[in-house]
């Protein structure tokens, strides 16, 4: 698991266009929200990725860049993104090392199922690298906004 003040795990992975983005690039100019998500299109992800669209612009205004994460293909982050008109990048995790390396790949269970799965989680790397707000079991609802107000204390 991640714990605040770490240095953040790199990455190197495929966005929604099939463009690589590796978090290096971002140093020394933005801070990056990561946040992890189950699956495309689905209720609390909807929401979820709504939210965090709604404050694009404010995240910007902080020099902060803003990325949902799940195992989903860039051809479902498409059509996730076109369905909702969502103005924030998802990353394609597709062999799951981003999500092993950030520790949010965990067994879940569900109506007395236990099985492995994507453990809705943020985190906030600022500018220089360093892990500054974990969150593991995220309630979707309102979260887009709490991760706002962490980041204009960075």
């Amino acid at each position: 698991m991640i714990s605040e003040q770490q240095i953040a795990p790199d990455f190197s992975v495929l966005d929604e266009k099939g463009a690589e983005v590796r978090l290096e690039s971002f140093k020394g100019n933005k801070n990056v929200v990561l946040y992890f998500y189950p699956k495309d299109d689905t209720p609390g992800c909807t929401i979820e990725a709504n939210q965090f669209t709604q404050y694009i612009d404010e995240f910007a205004r902080h020099d902060t860049v803003v990325y949902g994460v799940s195992k989903d293909d860039c051809a479902s982050h498409v059509d996730f993104i076109n369905k909702f008109g969502l103005q924030v990048g998802l990353l394609a995790d597709t062999d799951g090392a981003l999500c092993e390396a950030y520790g949010v790949w965990q067994e879940k269970e569900k109506n007395g199922v236990k099985k492995m799965g994507i453990v809705r989680s943020t985190f906030i790397i600022d500018k220089e690298g360093i892990v500054r707000f974990v969150e593991y079991n995220v309630v979707a609802d309102g979260h887009a906004q709490a991760v706002l107000d962490v980041v204009k204390g960075i």
